[in-house]
Protein backbone atom coordinates (compact mmCIF):
# COMPACT_ATOMS: atom_id res chain seq x y z
CA UNK A 1 0.00 0.00 0.00
CA UNK A 2 1.24 3.46 -0.87
CA UNK A 3 1.46 5.98 1.95
CA UNK A 4 1.15 9.74 1.74
CA UNK A 5 4.86 10.03 2.48
CA UNK A 6 5.59 8.26 -0.82
CA UNK A 7 4.61 11.38 -2.78
CA UNK A 8 6.25 14.80 -2.88
CA UNK A 9 2.94 16.50 -2.15
CA UNK A 10 2.28 18.48 1.01
CA UNK A 11 -0.31 16.99 3.35
CA UNK A 12 -2.04 20.34 3.67
CA UNK A 13 -1.90 24.01 2.76
CA UNK A 14 -2.59 27.13 4.78
CA UNK A 15 -5.03 29.84 3.74
CA UNK A 16 -2.02 32.09 3.10
CA UNK A 17 -0.57 29.50 0.71
CA UNK A 18 -3.91 29.13 -1.10
CA UNK A 19 -4.17 32.91 -1.51
CA UNK A 20 -0.55 33.16 -2.72
CA UNK A 21 -1.17 30.41 -5.28
CA UNK A 22 -4.33 32.12 -6.54
CA UNK A 23 -2.54 35.47 -6.81
CA UNK A 24 0.43 33.87 -8.63
CA UNK A 25 -2.02 32.40 -11.14
CA UNK A 26 -3.57 35.87 -11.49
CA UNK A 27 -7.07 34.55 -10.82
CA UNK A 28 -9.93 36.11 -8.93
CA UNK A 29 -11.49 34.11 -6.12
CA UNK A 30 -14.39 33.24 -8.45
CA UNK A 31 -12.06 32.11 -11.27
CA UNK A 32 -10.02 30.03 -8.82
CA UNK A 33 -13.22 28.51 -7.42
CA UNK A 34 -14.43 27.68 -10.94
CA UNK A 35 -11.08 26.08 -11.79
CA UNK A 36 -11.11 23.91 -8.65
CA UNK A 37 -14.87 23.16 -8.94
CA UNK A 38 -15.67 24.61 -5.53
CA UNK A 39 -17.75 27.62 -4.47
CA UNK A 40 -16.28 31.09 -4.15
CA UNK A 41 -17.38 30.98 -0.51
CA UNK A 42 -15.12 27.96 -0.02
CA UNK A 43 -12.12 29.80 -1.49
CA UNK A 44 -12.84 32.86 0.66
CA UNK A 45 -13.14 30.62 3.73
CA UNK A 46 -9.84 28.90 2.92
CA UNK A 47 -8.05 32.21 2.49
CA UNK A 48 -9.44 33.72 5.73
CA UNK A 49 -9.20 30.61 7.87
CA UNK A 50 -6.44 29.89 10.28
CA UNK A 51 -6.69 26.12 9.85
CA UNK A 52 -5.20 23.89 7.20
CA UNK A 53 -6.69 22.74 3.91
CA UNK A 54 -6.25 19.11 2.94
CA UNK A 55 -7.58 16.70 0.36
CA UNK A 56 -7.51 16.73 -3.45
CA UNK A 57 -7.24 20.52 -3.60
CA UNK A 58 -3.67 20.23 -2.26
CA UNK A 59 -2.64 18.14 -5.26
CA UNK A 60 -4.47 20.48 -7.67
CA UNK A 61 -2.75 23.56 -6.24
CA UNK A 62 0.63 21.77 -6.31
CA UNK A 63 0.13 20.91 -10.00
CA UNK A 64 -0.96 24.46 -10.83
CA UNK A 65 2.06 25.91 -9.05
CA UNK A 66 4.42 23.53 -10.87
CA UNK A 67 2.86 24.50 -14.20
CA UNK A 68 1.26 27.96 -13.89
CA UNK A 69 0.33 27.92 -17.58
CA UNK A 70 -1.94 24.93 -17.02
CA UNK A 71 -4.87 27.05 -15.88
CA UNK A 72 -4.65 29.25 -18.98
CA UNK A 73 -4.37 26.21 -21.27
CA UNK A 74 -7.48 24.67 -19.73
CA UNK A 75 -9.56 27.84 -19.98
CA UNK A 76 -12.33 27.87 -22.56
CA UNK A 77 -12.09 31.10 -24.57
CA UNK A 78 -15.05 33.31 -25.43
CA UNK A 79 -16.79 32.20 -28.59
CA UNK A 80 -16.02 34.48 -31.55
CA UNK A 81 -17.56 32.41 -34.35
CA UNK A 82 -21.18 31.63 -35.19
CA UNK A 83 -20.69 27.93 -34.44
CA UNK A 84 -18.84 26.05 -31.71
CA UNK A 85 -18.58 22.30 -31.28
CA UNK A 86 -17.24 20.70 -28.11
CA UNK A 87 -15.88 17.21 -28.66
CA UNK A 88 -16.02 14.97 -25.59
CA UNK A 89 -14.82 11.57 -24.54
CA UNK A 90 -17.28 10.55 -21.84
CA UNK A 91 -17.38 13.71 -19.70
CA UNK A 92 -13.91 15.00 -20.64
CA UNK A 93 -13.70 17.90 -23.08
CA UNK A 94 -11.05 16.92 -25.63
CA UNK A 95 -11.32 19.47 -28.45
CA UNK A 96 -13.07 22.80 -28.90
CA UNK A 97 -13.92 23.53 -32.55
CA UNK A 98 -14.85 27.06 -33.65
CA UNK A 99 -16.34 27.33 -37.12
CA UNK A 100 -17.36 30.14 -39.44
CA UNK A 101 -19.16 28.50 -42.37
CA UNK A 102 -19.45 31.77 -44.27
CA UNK A 103 -15.66 32.23 -44.23
CA UNK A 104 -15.05 28.46 -44.31
CA UNK A 105 -12.66 28.81 -41.41
CA UNK A 106 -11.99 26.43 -38.54
CA UNK A 107 -9.89 26.84 -35.43
CA UNK A 108 -9.45 24.31 -32.67
CA UNK A 109 -8.12 24.05 -29.17
CA UNK A 110 -7.17 20.66 -27.79
CA UNK A 111 -7.55 19.95 -24.10
CA UNK A 112 -5.72 16.64 -24.14
CA UNK A 113 -2.28 15.68 -25.35
CA UNK A 114 -3.44 12.23 -26.52
CA UNK A 115 -4.13 12.30 -30.28
CA UNK A 116 -6.57 9.37 -30.11
CA UNK A 117 -8.90 11.57 -28.02
CA UNK A 118 -8.61 14.67 -30.20
CA UNK A 119 -11.19 15.48 -32.87
CA UNK A 120 -8.52 15.76 -35.57
CA UNK A 121 -5.83 13.50 -34.13
CA UNK A 122 -2.36 14.98 -34.68
CA UNK A 123 -3.71 17.65 -37.04
CA UNK A 124 -3.61 20.87 -35.01
CA UNK A 125 -4.57 23.17 -37.89
CA UNK A 126 -7.47 21.51 -39.72
CA UNK A 127 -8.84 22.96 -42.95
CA UNK A 128 -12.56 23.50 -43.47
CA UNK A 129 -12.63 20.28 -45.54
CA UNK A 130 -11.15 18.37 -42.58
CA UNK A 131 -13.96 19.72 -40.41
CA UNK A 132 -16.59 18.61 -42.94
CA UNK A 133 -15.08 15.11 -43.02
CA UNK A 134 -15.00 15.03 -39.24
CA UNK A 135 -18.72 15.87 -39.10
CA UNK A 136 -19.51 13.10 -41.58
CA UNK A 137 -17.51 10.66 -39.47
CA UNK A 138 -19.78 11.40 -36.49
CA UNK A 139 -23.05 10.50 -38.22
CA UNK A 140 -24.47 7.65 -40.25
CA UNK A 141 -23.31 7.38 -43.88
CA UNK A 142 -25.25 9.17 -46.57
CA UNK A 143 -25.54 5.85 -48.46
CA UNK A 144 -27.12 4.08 -45.46
CA UNK A 145 -29.90 1.64 -46.24
CA UNK A 146 -33.26 3.22 -45.40
CA UNK A 147 -31.59 6.58 -44.82
CA UNK A 148 -34.84 8.45 -45.52
CA UNK A 149 -36.54 6.60 -42.69
CA UNK A 150 -33.71 7.55 -40.33
CA UNK A 151 -33.91 11.19 -41.41
CA UNK A 152 -37.67 11.13 -40.85
CA UNK A 153 -37.15 9.63 -37.38
CA UNK A 154 -34.78 12.50 -36.58
CA UNK A 155 -37.23 15.06 -38.01
CA UNK A 156 -34.81 16.19 -40.72
CA UNK A 157 -35.88 16.99 -44.29
CA UNK A 158 -32.53 16.10 -45.91
CA UNK A 159 -29.07 14.73 -45.15
CA UNK A 160 -26.93 17.35 -43.45
CA UNK A 161 -24.09 16.16 -41.19
CA UNK A 162 -24.28 19.16 -38.84
CA UNK A 163 -28.05 18.79 -38.37
CA UNK A 164 -27.63 15.06 -37.76
CA UNK A 165 -24.87 15.72 -35.22
CA UNK A 166 -27.10 18.26 -33.46
CA UNK A 167 -29.88 15.67 -33.15
CA UNK A 168 -27.68 12.70 -32.19
CA UNK A 169 -24.85 14.55 -30.39
CA UNK A 170 -22.58 12.79 -32.87
CA UNK A 171 -22.85 9.60 -30.84
CA UNK A 172 -21.81 6.46 -32.62
CA UNK A 173 -22.52 2.89 -31.60
CA UNK A 174 -19.99 1.45 -29.19
CA UNK A 175 -17.86 4.53 -28.56
CA UNK A 176 -17.89 7.14 -25.82
CA UNK A 177 -17.24 10.21 -27.96
CA UNK A 178 -19.92 12.82 -28.49
CA UNK A 179 -20.41 16.44 -29.53
CA UNK A 180 -22.16 19.44 -28.05
CA UNK A 181 -23.17 22.08 -30.61
CA UNK A 182 -23.45 25.76 -29.69
CA UNK A 183 -24.85 28.24 -32.16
Amino acid sequence: MTALKDYAIPESLSGTQIRAARKRLQLTQQEFADLLRVSMTTVAHWEKGSGTISGPVVLAVKMLMEDPGLAARMMIPERTTPLRLLYYYQNMLCTLIDVDDRLQSVSIRNYTRWPQFRAFGNNTDPAYEDYQEFLKSRCFPEQRDKMKLELKRLGLPFYDPLLIVEKTEGRMAEDDFWLKVER
